[in-house]
Parts: structure tokens; C-alpha cells; sequence
């Protein structure tokens, strides 16, 4: 039997030639990176760590392999923190071999995820940054820390500024990287964490990553999309700030005083599964407070999602974790990130405009948005074409669509759809065209989102867009001009969920109501990348400190900023009661006391598109009561899944877990709102428990709201905490009432336990029917 050292020296040997076969690896076609599930606690004596058993589980393909070397597997990260395993690049064979190790719980292919892409602070009552209700508004706020996987990061923001900032805690781990564009000085007592994660996306790219000059190793943001994010979240003041002259003003993000840690996970063509979660991996290690995900895939089981894995040992460890819904909405059912652990946030508008308007020549004005900063077009009308065409492309502007003799000097009407809408502009103006009219189809409703364009645009919604289109293909001379109004404040009605904010139920657990809340993410302002334009366009050559974006990409940092205050001033309090103290404060009523309304028809919102409502980071400080959730109850809800102990383990991480507790039905976990599935059920009863974070003494009593249909008891109905951190129950049956015409689906209400101090609401939705 070989010896320990001899062991080790076979070990050092196998990883230097694992680390040589890197680049080889990538030429061949039939390798795939695969994310291997290793039965954690298992391991051998023999192996010093985890890493050494991994490479010994290679090693055994390799040397079992009649292929040459080029083929040999190849180890690219291997998990510690955020997931038992590692991720490797195999062939087919070398995969079907790995599956059969009894030590190999699951062997999965490597997931592309993608991104979800100042007034502000302003419109959500920060202009303080709380500090007259914080209770620690000293040093406490420095020390949080928002770790931010996204592209990377512009250090030379002004965005990053630490003027006045304290030292680094010194429980801090992590570090700024070097590279061939990023220097570790770059980094400073604001920006302190800088690294990037290539390697799912070096084997996924075969290699062509090396050939574009744009991809460096480094944490350097060539996209804009991570400073962005990044800034918005806690990024320092910065006056005179504005996108070429729009939205002027003090650009700031949510948590000023907070220190920012970025991990550039994604690439030019997507985000890999690999190097998200080495970035998670990393960044639970390094020490961070609040993790911040502005991307996300599909649906999947929670065994099976890269994020909900590395999300849950974040979570284990007291770190808040912040993800974004999806830019898949209006569309059912299309919520990304649907994991209980997670903050899945939706994205709303401001009450900032920035109009601009349409003037055809039959005398209608039509009013849309713009942030074209161009010369504009005057008062000249000029001629007007949408293009149908034969395959359909043409009223799209799809690259290659449009005619040059036929839209050359003219205005031209494009759909919105299919490719980008800054792309749309760069087609139109390609072939010639002098002005674009950006119109909605029922797909995106009435939602209007401003872009920079390349050529004089104004986006209208769909009913105008109707009205233009037909002008456009009945008058014989249609003609038309484009004008711009700047930036206009105190928008009616305000917040309005966004269109494209990805909706409920939610398809994995539906018994968890998702997304949780909503936030801003329409027109955000926030710094930029120096190295790309604000279309993003390799052919806008403008440059801009601060750009102008908007998607579910943009609500998700102002939530995981808003974390990481409260964090600040509440340090004993737990990723889920933070959780807790966002959803139950926030509001469900705009600036003109109606409900809120759905961008998507104008019609109002339900809970499947605002979750728990517009965030309120002014009460959140103050809930009075948090719905608290421990891990092992987390656990306890997994078990409750039909998940095998396997399976279970590949979230949880833990050798003991035998599911022994388990919940009857999954949404008995302890969630701050309440899905209610009745199927073949008519009677649904949860307990939930409530901890006074308010004052000793206080006392709730219950309202109910919800529909006829349903008849909703809560026992009891007064709840009194004698002390601060007091825990009381109560039990909620549902019940569906006899005769019930069910052929609505679905239905909400709510259930709100107040006092004069505080007013703690849960939302409730309800469903007769399975998810189709």
C-alpha cells in the first residue's frame, strides 16, 4: 500500500498534469464541464483534503483512458464552501465512468446563466440614508459587505471614491486581483474586494475567449453591467452626475458607507454554473455580509440550481443573499431564483420620466421616451415607412432586414421584439434611416423603457404604436419628426410593475409565493464602464461615466444595498428576519393612493408580479415583528420536497441530515406571505410564528382580506409580546367554500397584524387549479 507521501507526490504530479491539460482540453468538441456532487463526508483518511480526493477520482479516468493525453480530464474549481464537489471538463466516457464512482452522488452538465438586464434614493425615502433611525450610524455601516457577482468592475469610478471611509475590518479575507488590465492597487477602502472566475467559460468558448482582445483574466468590467450593479448597491456620492445631460443630479447607491466586493462570473456570452459558484464558493470565504446575483436561468429542482446551492451555504453562514426575478414577464410562471433562502426581487418604475414625442404629419402628437442626446430633428417632418415586409423581419428591424432605397432619409417604425431595441436603432440607421419610432406590441403592453440610441428614437407604448403603424400603411404620404423633453420628475402613477419583471407562481415550490418584493428598475442611473458605450454597441463610440439601464438586473442590487443597511443597524439579526422586515413593511398603494398597477395592461397588479409589494426601506428599519427561519428549517422544508436524503444533502451540505423532520406540506415553512394551493384539498391550515423586534409590551391584533370564496380563520387573533425577542404562534385554516365557481383560477388577500406602531403584512395567493 502506497504511503501518505507517496500519495501526496502522486497528487502533486496528477494536478500538474491536470493544470497542463487546461488548454489542450478546450479543442475538443465532445468535452463538456460537468459539476460533480461528491458524497462530501465520505472522504478517505488518506486524502489531506477534499481537493486531493477529487484529483484522485480524475487521475482514476485518466490513467483508465486508452485516448491520448489531450483527452485527459481536466479539474477546474473545487468546491469548499458553497458546494460538495467540483467541476470538472470530461468526455462522454470519462462522465459515464464518473457516474458509476459510489462516491458520486450526481454528475451535472454545466448551466449558461444570463444577466437580468439618481432618483433612487430619493423615491425610496433615503435621502438620510436612514441615518435618523439608525441605531448604529457609525463605523457599524462600514463594515458591511456587499459581494457582487456580475461582469466585473470599473475601479476607476468615481462611484468608488473612500474619502472619509475607515479601514477594511480586519476580518475581511479576500483581495484584489492582478491582471493583464487591473492592477491590485486599484482597489481602495470602498471597492476591496476585486476577482474574476474564467474557467467553465474558457471550456465552454474552446478556446475562442483567447482570441478576443475585450476578455482579459482580470475583474476588469468591459460590459458596464457589474459597475452598474455595483454602484447601485453601495456605490459612494457622486455629484453632477447624469447619462450625457439625463437624470442629472447625485448619483449615490442604497449603502454608501458599505465596502463592495466584485466577482466577475460572466462573460461575453453568458454566466456558467462553474464559475458562479466558485465566485460564491469565494466570496462566503472572503467574508462578505450581503451577496448580490443579478442573473439567474430557468426553473430546477434546488438540488439541481447552481444558485440555490451556493446561495443556501452563504445563507447558512448569516450572509443575506439577493437575486434577481427575470426579465421574462409579462409571461406566467417565468420567476428565476424561486429558492425560499433567496430575496427574489421584481422590478418597478420611478416617478422620473424622460419624454419625447412623436408629431406625425396628420397633426397627432403622441408622447413616448427617449435618452437619445444627439442634435435632434427640429420641426422638419420627414417620411414615414413601417415595414412589413414578406418573412416579417423588416418590421422588426432585424439586422439585414431593411431596405436602404426604401427607408433611406425616413422615420422608420420598428416593433419591439426579438433583438435588442438599441440594436433596432443601429440597424435603422445602417440602412440609412434618420429617426426611429420604438413601438410596443401587446407583448410589452404599455411598459415604456428609455434607451441611448444611436439616431433620434422615441419609444411609445402599444396603443399608440397601433395608432402610428396604422398611419404609417394607409396614408399615402405618411410623414413624422421626433422631438425630446429632458428629464421630468413626479411621474403618475408611481411605482408601476415593469412589463418585463418575470412573474409567479412559482414553478418549483408553489406553495412559496415568489417573487418576494419588488424594487426599482426602470431608467436606473449608476456608474459605467469606460471601455463600451451606453448602448453597449461596438459601433457607439461615445463614452459616459454613468449610463442609464433598466431590467429585474437593477431592482436586485437596491434590495441587496437596502440588506446591507439594515444589516448595519440590526448586526444580530438573520438573513431571513432581514428577509422578513423588507416584505411585511412593504407598500401596495402608488403616489396616487391606488393599488399598484401592471405595466403589462394598465390593469392592477397581483402578488404574482409585485410578491409582497414596493420595498420600504424607511419601516423596514422598524418592523416590529420578523418571521424568522432558521436553516433547519430550511432543511425540514427541503425533506418536505420528496427530495431523496441525497439530494437533500446536496443543498444542505450535511453529513446528519436523515429528514426525520419534515413539514407535512412545504409552505409550513415560516414564510412572511402565503401561497395556497387547494388542487384536490378544500381545507389548508399553516402555523406561522412571529418575533417582536419592537418594543417590549407590544401587542397585535389580526385583519383579514381575501376573497368571498374563501373563508380564512386565525386563531388567535391578538398576539402580545411581553419582551423584545418574544416568539408567539398562530394557526391560518383555509378554507374553499362549497360551490364555489373556481373557473378564476386563482385569487389574493392578505393577512396584516398591527398596532398603532406597526403594521406587519403578509400577501396571500390563492389557486384552485395546477400550474399548466
Amino acid at each position: 500500500m502506497a504511503t501518505v507521501a507517496q500519495s501526496l507526490l502522486f497528487l502533486v504530479s496528477l494536478q500538474c498534469l491536470l493544470t497542463l491539460s487546461f488548454a489542450a482540453a478546450s479543442a475538443s468538441a465532445a468535452r463538456r464541464t460537468y459539476i460533480v456532487h461528491m458524497n462530501h463526508h465520505e472522504k478517505p483518511s488518506l486524502f489531506p483534503t477534499h481537493h486531493d480526493w477529487y484529483l484522485s477520482h480524475l487521475l482514476s479516468l485518466s490513467s483508465s483512458s486508452a485516448s491520448s493525453s489531450s483527452s485527459s480530464p481536466t479539474l477546474l474549481y473545487s468546491y469548499s464552501a458553497a458546494y460538495p464537489g467540483f467541476a470538472a471538463s470530461l468526455d462522454p466516457s470519462q462522465a459515464a465512468a464518473l457516474r458509476r464512482s459510489p462516491s458520486v452522488l450526481g454528475l451535472y452538465e454545466d448551466t449558461l446563466y444570463s444577466l437580468h438586464t439618481t432618483r433612487t434614493p430619493e423615491f425610496l425615502g433615503l435621502s438620510a440614508e436612514l441615518s435618523a433611525r439608525d441605531p448604529n450610524p457609525g463605523p457599524n455601516s462600514a463594515d458591511v459587505i456587499v459581494g457582487v457577482l456580475d461582469t466585473g468592475v470599473w475601479p476607476e469610478s468615481r462611484s468608488f471614491d473612500d474619502s472619509g471611509m475607515p479601514d477594511v475590518p480586519a476580518r475581511w479575507r479576500g483581495e484584489c486581483e492582478s491582471g493583464p488590465d487591473f492592477a491590485p492597487s486599484l482597489c481602495n477602502k470602498k471597492l476591496i474586494g476585486a476577482r474574476s472566475f474564467s474557467r467553465g467559460y474558457h471550456m465552454a468558448s474552446g478556446g475562442s475567449f483567447l482570441k478576443d482582445p475585450k476578455e482579459q483574466d482580470s475583474p476588469r468590467d468591459q460590459d458596464g453591467h457589474g459597475t452598474h450593479t455595483a454602484t447601485t448597491a453601495a456605490g459612494s456620492r457622486v455629484a453632477n452626475a447624469s447619462l450625457l445631460g439625463y437624470a442629472s443630479g447625485t448619483a449615490r447607491g442604497m449603502a454608501t458607507r458599505a465596502r463592495v466586493a466584485s466577482y466577475k462570473v460572466c462573460w461575453s456570452n453568458g454566466c456558467f454554473g462553474s464559475d458562479i459558484l466558485a465566485g460564491m464558493d469565494q466570496a462566503i470565504q472572503d467574508g462578505v455580509d450581503v451577496l448580490s446575483l443579478s442573473l439567474g436561468g430557468g426553473s430546477a429542482p434546488y438540488y439541481r440550481d447552481t444558485i440555490a446551492i451556493g446561495s443556501f451555504a452563504a445563507v447558512e453562514r448569516g450572509i443575506f443573499v439577493s437575486c434577481s426575478a427575470g426579465n421574462a414577464g409579462p409571461t406566467r410562471a417565468t420567476l428565476a431564483n424561486v429558492a425560499p433562502w433567496i430575496m427574489t426581487v421584481g422590478a418597478g418604475t420611478l416617478d422620473r420620466d424622460f419624454p419625447a414625442y412623436a408629431v406625425l404629419g396628420n397633426k397627432n402628437r403622441f408622447t413616448g421616451v427617449s435618452l437619445y442626446s444627439g442634435p435632434g430633428m427640429g420641426n422638419e417632418l420627414f417620411g414615414l415607412v413601417y415595414d412589413k415586409g414578406s418573412d416579417g423581419s423588416g418590421n422588426l428591424c432585424l439586422p439585414g432586414s431593411l431596405k436602404p432605397d426604401l427607408v433611406r432619409g425616413k422615420v422608420v417604425v420598428c416593433d419591439r421584439g426579438t433583438n435588442a431595441r438599441v440594436e433596432k436603432g443601429a440597424v435603422v440607421r445602417a440602412a440609412g434611416g434618420v429617426g426611429m419610432i420604438l413601438a410596443n406590441t401587446a407583448a410589452s403592453g404599455e411598459e415604456l423603457v428609455a434607451d441611448s440610441h444611436l439616431l433620434p428614437t422615441v419609444a411609445v407604448g402599444r396603443k399608440v404604436g397601433d395608432l402610428i403603424r396604422d398611419y404609417a400603411s394607409s396614408d399615402p404620404n405618411p410623414t413624422a419628426t421626433i422631438g425630446f423633453g429632458g428629464t421630468v420628475l413626479g411621474i403618475q402613477p408611481s411605482p408601476v410593475v415593469a412589463a418585463f419583471s418575470s412573474r409567479g407562481p412559482n414553478l418549483v415550490t408553489p406553495q412559496i409565493l415568489k417573487p418576494d418584493v419588488i424594487g426599482p428598475g426602470v431608467n436606473i442611473l449608476a456608474a459605467w464602464s469606460g471601455a463600451v458605450g451606453p448602448t453597449g454597441l461596438q459601433k457607439d463610440a461615445r463614452k459616459t461615466q454613468f449610463n442609464i439601464m433598466s431590467g429585474t438586473s437593477m431592482s436586485c442590487p437596491h434590495i441587496s444595498g437596502l440588506a446591507a443597511l439594515l444589516k448595519a443597524a440590526h448586526p444580530d439579526w438573520s438573513p431571513s428576519a432581514i428577509k422578513s422586515a423588507l416584505m411585511t413593511t412593504a407598500y401596495t398603494r402608488d403616489n396616487t393612493n391606488s393599488s399598484l398597477r401592471d405595466a403589462a395592461g394598465g390593469t392592477f397588479s397581483t402578488p404574482w408580479a409585485h410578491g409582497s409589494g414596493h420595498v420600504n426601506p424607511q419601516n423596514a428599519l422598524s418592523p416590529g415583528l420578523v418571521y424568522d427561519i432558521s436553516t433547519d428549517d430550511y432543511v425540514a422544508f427541503l425533506c418536505s420536497l420528496g427530495y431523496t436524503v441525497d439530494q437533500v444533502r446536496a443543498v444542505a451540505k450535511r453529513p446528519s441530515v436523515t429528514c426525520s423532520r419534515k413539514f407535512a406540506d412545504p409552505g409550513q415553512l415560516n414564510y412572511p406571505s402565503f401561497s395556497i394551493w387547494f388542487g384536490s384539498k378544500k381545507v389548508v391550515r399553516y402555523t406561522r410564528q412571529l418575533t417582536n423586534v419592537g418594543a417590549a409590551g407590544s401587542v397585535y391584533a389580526v385583519t383579514v382580506m381575501g376573497p368571498s370564496a374563501v373563508q380564512v380563520t386565525v386563531k388567535p387573533t391578538k398576539l402580545v409580546f411581553a419582551k423584545v425577542g418574544d416568539k408567539r404562534s398562530y394557526t391560518v385554516t383555509f378554507v374553499s367554500k362549497r360551490g364555489t365557481n373556481q373557473t378564476a383560477r386563482s385569487d389574493f388577500g392578505s393577512i396584516v397584524w398591527s398596532n398603532a406602531q406597526n403594521e406587519v403584512r403578509s400577501p396571500v395567493a390563492y389557486a384552485w387549479t395546477q400550474i399548466e
